[in-house]
C-alpha cells in the first residue's frame, strides 16, 4: 500500500505523469530497481549500482540562486557560486517537461531526529534506487497519518538522465545542482551520484538552523556509557569520521551530519553513507557487516556477475566506492539519533604532508583557528578528477555545504565549546614518516587506540610536549601506541626534509587564512602555525 500525501506533486510543477510511486518500502523499491535494470542483487542481499561518469560529488556544478530575500546571508564565491532566478526557472521548466509521461518515485521524510528542529523534506527521483537511497539516508516516517498530512518545507527534484546545457544554463558541465532557498527547492540532474541528494539537504540545514541558534556540523557522533558522554568527529570525506565513530565500545549517534542545539546533539540523518573501499571485518566490523545486508546500496563496487559476490578491495570503477544503509544496520547505534552535549571534539585530518602529529590537545583558540582552516587532503575518488590525495583547506571541515559565512559557524562553535567546557583534539589519520608517496598511512589500530585513550580520560594527566610547528600539546605516551610514532619529526629519516615540508605547509596555512584575518581575535591569530 502506498501512503500518498494530500499535498500533491502539482505544488512542485509536475503534470501529466505516467505514475507516481509514493513512499515505497525497501522491498518494493528493490523490485522497481530490478525491473528497470538499475542494479543487481549481490549475495546476501545488497543492491549493487553504478553511477556512471560521476563517482563523486561535482562541486563545480553546484550553484545557489541569488535572490533578494537571502542574498545578503550567503557566503558568495568559489564555494557558493551564484546563478540567477531565470537560470533556475528555466531548468525547472525543462525538468517538468522532461518528466511528463514518465514515472517518479517520492519519499516523504525528515531531516533531523530532534522533533523541535527537524525539517520535513520531499525527495522526488527518476530512479528507484535513488528513492531507496533517500529512504536509507533520511529519517523515515512510519505513521500513515503523518505521511498523508506531510507538507514538505524543502524539496529535491532529481533527474540524473537529464543533462544541462552549459551554453545556455548556469553550469560548467552537463551536471547541475541548483539550490533555491527562497523556493526551498533543489534541482539535481546530469549525475547519478546519489550523494548529491543528501548533501543538498545538508546545505539547506546549514542555512536554516544557525538562525535558530543551532550549530550545524559536518561530523560524526557517538557516546560512551550514557548519552552525556558525547564525542564529535569533524572531518572531510575519507578522514575517518565513519570508521572512528563506529566503535564497538561506544554507541553511534550518526556518521556524517549533526546539529548541536540547547538540547544537545542530534543526527540529521537516518542512515550512513560509508566509504566501502578495502573495508575489512577486522578493521571496520560493523560497517563491513552492513555491506552484506538486504537494504544496503553498494555504489560502484565490483561484483562477479555469475557468483554475485562483491570485491570491496577492487577500485576498478573508483576509489570512492560507497555503502548506503539505514542506521538500524549498525547494532550499537542509537536509532533515535539524539545525545547530550559533547565532552570531546576531535578534528580529523588526513595530512598528506606528514607534518601533523597523530594526536594532540588543542586550546580553544587553536580549535577556532583550525576549524576555520579545515586542513586535510582530498582523498582519491571523493570528488570528480581527484585521483590521489591533494592538500586542501575546507573551512569548517565542510565548506562545500556551508552557505553562510564560515565565521557564523565558528562563533557558534566557540560559544558552545566555552559553555560546555569541551576537550579539544586534533587527530591525523594521514601520513607518517614522510609525505604521500614516501611515508605510510597511519595505522588504524594506532588511531583507534589514541582516540579511545582520549575519550576515556587516559590522556588527562599524561605529560605533553609542545609541537614546534602547530603549538599543540602532544602526549608523550599513549596506551598501546609506540612512543616514537607520536612525534612526527622523529618518524622521518631526514629531519631537515621534515623542516622543509613543514615550512611549505605553514606557508599554505598563512596564505589561506589571510581571508579571515579581519574576523579573528588576536588570540586566534596567535594560534597560527610557525615555520621551523
Amino acid at each position: 500500500m502506498e501512503y500518498h500525501s494530500s499535498y500533491g506533486l502539482e505544488h512542485h510543477g509536475f503534470e501529466n505523469l505516467e505514475r507516481e510511486y509514493w513512499n515505497l518500502s525497501t522491498p518494493a523499491l528493490y523490485e522497481q530497481a530490478i525491473r528497470h535494470r538499475e542494479g543487481i542483487i549481490a549475495h546476501l542481499g545488497a543492491l549493487v549500482v553504478r553511477t556512471g561518469d560521476h563517482t563523486g560529488r561535482s562541486p563545480n556544478d553546484k550553484f545557489v540562486v541569488r535572490e533578494s530575500s537571502t542574498a545578503d546571508q550567503i557566503w558568495w564565491g568559489s564555494v557558493n557560486q551564484e546563478c540567477t532566478e531565470e537560470n533556475f526557472n528555466n531548468l525547472h521548466e525543462r525538468m517538468m517537461n522532461y518528466f511528463q509521461n514518465r514515472s517518479v518515485f517520492v519519499q516523504d521524510v525528515y531531516a533531523g531526529t530532534d522533533p523541535e528542529y527537524r525539517l520535513p523534506v520531499r525527495i522526488i527521483t527518476e530512479q528507484a534506487w535513488h528513492s531507496l537511497f533517500a529512504r536509507n539516508m533520511f529519517v523515515r516516517i512510519f505513521d500513515p497519518e503523518q505521511l498523508r498530512n506531510h507538507v514538505p518545507e524543502f524539496v529535491v527534484i532529481d533527474a540524473p538522465n537529464l543533462s544541462a546545457r552549459p551554453d545556455i544554463d548556469c553550469t560548467s558541465s552537463g551536471a547541475f545542482i541548483h539550490v533555491n532557498f527562497a523556493k526551498k527547492m533543489v534541482l539535481i540532474g546530469g549525475t547519478r551520484y546519489a550523494g548529491e541528494i543528501k548533501k543538498s539537504i545538508f546545505t539547506a540545514m546549514n542555512f536554516l538552523l544557525p538562525a535558530r541558534g543551532v550549530m550545524t556540523m559536518h561530523c560524526s557522533a557517538n557516546y560512551g556509557q550514557d548519552r552525556d558522554d558525547v564525542a564529535l568527529f569533524f572531518g572531510l570525506s575519507g578522514t575517518g569520521k565513519t570508521t572512528l565513530s563506529n566503535d564497538s565500545t561506544r554507541t553511534l549517534i550518526g556518521d556524517d551530519e549533526h546539529g548541536w542545539s540547547d538540547n544537545g546533539v542530534f543526527n540529521f540523518e537516518g542512515g550512513c553513507y560509508a566509504k566501502a573501499i578495502r573495508l575489512s571485518p577486522q578493521g571496520e566490523p560493523e560497517i563491513f557487516q552492513a555491506t552484506r545486508r538486504f537494504g544496503t546500496i553498494l555504489e560502484n563496487v565490483k561484483i562477479d556477475a555469475n557468483r554475485r559476490r562483491v570485491d570491496l578491495d577492487d577500485a576498478t570503477f573508483t576509489q570512492n566506492t560507497r555503502a548506503s544503509y539505514p542506521i538500524t544496520h549498525i547494532p550499537n547505534a542509537d536509532y533515535g539519533g539524539i545525545g547530550g552535549h559533547p565532552k570531546h571534539i576531535v578534528f580529523l585530518t588526513a595530512d598528506a604532508f606528514g607534518i601533523m602529529p597523530p594526536i594532540a590537545r588543542l586550546t580553544p583558540e587553536q580549535a577556532q583557528y583550525h576549524f576555520l582552516a579545515g586542513y586535510t587532503a582530498k582523498v582519491a575518488g571523493t570528488e570528480t578528477g581527484v585521483t590521489e590525495p591533494q592538500a586542501t583547506f575546507s573551512t569548517c571541515f565542510g565548506a562545500p555545504f556551508m552557505p553562510r559565512h564560515p565565521t557564523v559557524y565558528a562563533e557558534l562553535l566557540a560559544e558552545k565549546v566555552k559553555q560546555h567546557d569541551v576537550k579539544l583534539w586534533m587527530v591525523n589519520t594521514g601520513w607518517t614518516g614522510g609525505p604521500y608517496g614516501e611515508g605510510s598511512r597511519m595505522k588504524l589500530t594506532y588511531t583507534r587506540a589514541m582516540v579511545r585513550a582520549a575519550l576515556e580520560g587516559k590522556l588527562d594527566g599524561v605529560p605533553t610536549v609542545t609541537d614546534p610547528v602547530f603549538g599543540f600539546a602532544i602526549p608523550q605516551t599513549v596506551p598501546d601506541v609506540p612512543a616514537e610514532v607520536l612525534q612526527p619529526r622523529g618518524t622521518w629519516a631526514n629531519p631537515s626534509a621534515y623542516d622543509a615540508k613543514a615550512r611549505d605547509l605553514v606557508a599554505r596555512f598563512h596564505k589561506y587564512m589571510t581571508q579571515f584575518e579581519d574576523k579573528m581575535s588576536d588570540a586566534v591569530k596567535a594560534a597560527a602555525p610557525v615555520a621551523p
